[in-house]
This record gives structure tokens, sequence and C-alpha cells, in this order.
């Protein structure tokens, strides 16, 4: 089966301020909109005190899928299904090496803020 996925961003993790970025309080982290940026990369930046000691945070590469149960079955799943923020259902797999977030995204919706 073939699954429908455009590339959507990379996200890396980051631990000191980084331009254009926003609270996210459903993840007490500030994310940029990768739609901004030249390369499309989501800058994840959290805030000391809101992770454990022990957290391991990896970068991903996103895409966006129509039908995310079908893009995850069989895989990995490191995150499961859940909704993001009011714009769409994601989950994150490992996949060759590396983890990847499918974004399934609600009619009408881009982003946290919708500016694309």
């Amino acid at each position: 089966m073939s699954i429908n996925k455009q590339y959507h961003h990379f996200g890396i993790h980051v631990f000191e301020d980084v331009p254009d970025t926003e609270w996210i309080p459903v993840n007490t982290i500030f994310l940029n909109n990768p739609n901004h940026h030249p390369q499309r990369i989501e800058w994840i930046l959290h805030p000391e005190g809101t992770y454990a000691a022990d957290a391991v945070f990896e970068p991903h590469i996103a895409y966006t899928v129509d039908d995310l149960a079908a893009a995850i079955e069989g895989k990995e799943i490191v995150i499961a299904p859940h909704e993001m923020g009011g714009f769409c259902q994601c989950a994150f797999t490992r996949e060759d090496g590396i983890q990847v977030e499918y974004i399934q995204l609600y009619p009408g919706r881009a982003w946290f803020d919708d500016e694309v």
C-alpha cells in the first residue's frame, strides 16, 4: 500500500533561544513555524525545568499524510497518535535510525497559528 506523504519539516531540539519562536503551552515548549523557515526547520526550545533530567531529544523528519493510521501501520511507535494544538493528529515512529513524525492536518488548518 502506497502512502501519500509530503515533506513538512525537520525538527531540531535546542536549549538556547532562537528567533521567531512562540510558546506552545500544550507541549511546554517554544516552537517556530517551519513554514516560515527557508529550509523548513522546526526549532524546538525546551525551557529549563520543563523536561526530565534523563530526557533524550532527537531530531526528526516530518511528513503530512492523508491517513495517519495507515502511515504508521506496522511501524515502531515512539510517540502514539495524539491531538496537537488543535490543528492536527500526529504520531512519531522510528525508521531507518531516525524519528519520523507523521501529521494529519485537520481540514483548513496548517499550523498552530495557521499562518502559512
